[in-house]
């Protein structure tokens, strides 16, 4: 009688339609703070994957948008089409998030932004414990990620940029906002549909690898969004490049990038779990079965 059903199509042509169960499983909710989560190996494991996975996405990320940087610098008479241009540099980000999604998967869910997390943690997927304990571990590899490109190319860090995030020329804030809040959307919006237990059930005759279609919805956010704020999406990205490069101007934009992404991922995870999975009706549904 507790068991959780799911309307389907009205079968026959009667007025009366049938009911089918669910040919999938949705795992239970995280609890709000789970204090067991801290006695347990795995939950550190968990974040100390989440540390290096943010380092080695900024390490490689970085060093791209400076290695393109002082290849088309026109000071020093290089070729001003060379380089890996806005397309390679969205490659790099969405290519990383691939490949880094796809590793660390397993052992932590593979958020490697705060955003997704945030996301996460609306959506019921982790607790309040871990998506806080995940953020703080972002950031930190982040800054440590950006702090080894410094170490290693210290001139040209400084010279080009530092890889920060700021508001470019011509665009007012409220521009640069609307387009984090709309870029963190795509992504976040794709982490939920990428990782929906239902889509793997009913489209198990289509393998789609999930880090996959989120490595896609980086790339081509970036591609969107580089000419507008650099495209930040990621609060650890943004804030680890702010504080190894500390200049003022990215400072003063820094708001932009931790504001817009946890807006677009709230909304996000509010449309995907609450409208397209009609969250609030199936909870109103199990309770009156249950009556």
């Amino acid at each position: 009688m507790g068991k959780d059903v799911e309307v389907a199509e009205q079968q026959g042509g009667g007025g009366g339609g049938e009911f089918s169960a669910k040919d999938y499983h949705d795992p239970p909710p995280a609890p709000l703070i789970d204090f067991e989560e801290l006695g347990k190996w795995s939950f550190y494991r968990a974040v100390i994957a989440e540390f290096i996975a943010t380092l080695l996405f900024l390490y490689v990320t970085v060093l791209t948008v400076i290695g393109y940087k002082s290849q088309t610098d026109p000071n020093l008479n290089t070729d001003q089409c060379g380089g890996v241009g806005i397309l390679g540099i969205a490659w790099a980000f969405g290519g990383m998030i691939f490949i880094l999604v796809y590793c660390t998967a397993g052992i932590s869910g593979g958020h490697i932004n705060p955003a997704v997390t945030f996301g996460l943690f609306l959506g019921r997927k982790v607790s309040l414990i871990r998506a806080l304990l995940y953020m703080v571990a972002q950031c930190l590899g982040a800054i440590c990620g950006c702090g080894f490109v410094k170490a290693f190319q210290k001139s040209y860090y400084n010279r080009y940029g530092g890889g920060a995030n700021e508001l470019a020329d011509g665009y007012n804030k409220g521009t640069g906002l609307g387009a984090e809040i709309i870029g963190t959307f795509v992504l976040v919006y794709t982490v939920f549909s990428a990782t929906d237990p239902k889509r793997s059930a009913r489209d198990s005759h289509v393998p789609v690898l999930a880090p996959l279609p989120i490595g896609f919805a980086v790339f081509m956010v970036h591609l969107a969004t580089i000419p507008i704020t650099g495209t930040g999406i990621n609060p650890a990205r943004s804030f680890g490049a702010a504080v190894i490069y500390n200049k003022e101007k990215a400072w003063d934009d820094q708001w932009i990038f931790w504001v817009g992404p946890f807006i677009g991922a709230f909304v996000a995870a509010f449309y995907h779990q609450y409208i397209l999975r009609a969250a609030a009706i199936k909870a109103l549904g199990s309770f009156r079965s249950n009556a």
